[in-house]
């Protein structure tokens, strides 16, 4: 009986004090824990709604959602999330792709993906959080309604593209203050 009890104090303080994890605005993990959150703008819109969270594969070419689909209406602007230099813009499989390799985000940097994407910039191009790169474009969506795939990238591994958002940022609803007794 003893010992039953310790172990079940063990258990709960271990579930007490571990760190809670870290929650996509789709409900998912946030992924890398080493990913720094440099972004300071959702790609389309304020706060865009997310149709499809990121699912990591569990193997390299398994079934996953290598990023989040955003609702965009067509012709929306899209803007770069976080400082960095263009590494891609131009078309891949039919859809049109822009690539940004963040500043300052570790070797190998993350780079951010976003399609389907009728470029403003050219490869090499410098950008800053919030500029826009292209528009939505109305062909090569996977998505039922018109919408943007945001990825993430450190190497050759997939990541939350999320992560890279502060808290702040990926809130929704208003802000709620408790009264003071």
């Amino acid at each position: 009986m003893c010992t039953r009890v310790i172990l079940l104090l063990v258990f709960t303080a271990t579930a007490l004090l571990a760190p809670p994890p870290r929650l996509s605005a789709a409900g998912s993990p946030a992924g890398d824990a080493t990913v720094p959150t440099v972004g300071r703008a959702w790609p389309v819109g304020l706060r865009p709604r997310v149709l499809r969270g990121w699912e990591p594969p569990a193997t390299v070419y398994g079934r996953g959602h290598r990023g989040v689909d955003l609702t965009a209406a067509p012709g929306a602007p899209v803007r770069a999330v976080a400082a960095g230099r263009v590494s891609f813009a131009g078309r891949v499989a039919g859809k049109g792709v822009v690539s940004v390799e963040l500043a300052g985000t570790g070797d190998p940097p993350l780079r951010t993906t976003y399609e389907p994407v009728t470029a403003s910039v050219e490869e090499g191009e410098e950008v800053e959080p919030g500029e826009v790169i292209g528009a939505v474009d109305t062909s090569g969506s996977h998505c039922a309604a018109t919408c943007v795939h945001w990825g993430l990238r450190r190497g050759e591994t997939y990541l939350n593209p999320l992560s890279l958002l502060p808290p702040w940022l990926l809130h929704r609803g208003p802000s709620r203050l408790l009264p003071v007794y």
